[in-house]
């Protein structure tokens, strides 16, 4: 499975899976509730930089350049989500809801950046174990979640290296060009997963 664990030895880094998971869902749920405000907004951008500003990630900006990267890649997302809001609810709950989308997505990047794949199935697995009295299999429910926390993340990366690629060909950044390419990759990606998960006997 693709995995975008990056190597540390930040706090974040030597959490274990299971508490640090639970961190990250509180600092989302926490987030998602903040009020639709100029100040929700705020409060919505100030979370994942101090989250990114204790995890370690030595990035050389106590956190702010991977901080940046993440953002950067989803800001299609951020631009529908600003966009289609501005037109029904006006400037300030745009805003505020953007940011609040944003932060939760940034946030559950770095529990990825920071926690291995395995670490991370083995906590979620633990913590469902209880769900097994209603028939409900953990290590499925766990994977399919660990997957769901990837997916963002892994197609940010596949639309930088489309960008990428188009750049080093000299081509012109046509939206069409790129949804196009960015789907070809997408697709062969989610192939490549249901072989890997089929594999390991994942039905």
């Amino acid at each position: 499975m693709l995995t975008l664990y990056r190597p540390g030895t930040g706090p974040l880094h030597r959490m274990p899976a299971g508490p640090k998971l639970l961190l990250v869902l509180v600092a989302v749920l926490a987030v998602s509730l903040l009020p639709a405000t100029w100040a929700g907004a705020g409060v919505a951008a100030v979370v994942p930089a101090l989250a990114y500003a204790a995890a370690g990630l030595h990035d050389g900006l106590l956190g702010m350049r991977e901080l940046g990267r993440q953002v950067l890649a989803v800001r299609w997302v951020i631009v529908i989500t600003i966009a289609g809001q501005l037109i029904f609810l006006g400037p300030q709950p745009a805003v505020a809801n953007t940011a609040r989308v944003t932060s939760a997505i940034v946030l559950a990047a770095l529990l990825v950046l920071t926690t291995r794949v395995a670490d991370l199935l083995d906590a979620l697995e633990r913590g469902l174990r209880p769900l097994s009295v209603l028939r409900v299999d953990p290590a499925r429910v766990a994977l399919l979640l660990t997957v769901t926390l990837s997916t963002v993340p892994v197609l940010a990366g596949l639309a930088r290296d489309v960008r990428d690629a188009q750049r080093a060909r000299g081509a012109r950044m046509g939206l069409q060009a790129f949804a196009v390419l960015f789907l070809v990759l997408a697709f062969k990606h989610a192939d490549e997963l249901g072989d890997a998960l089929t594999a390991r006997g994942v039905r």
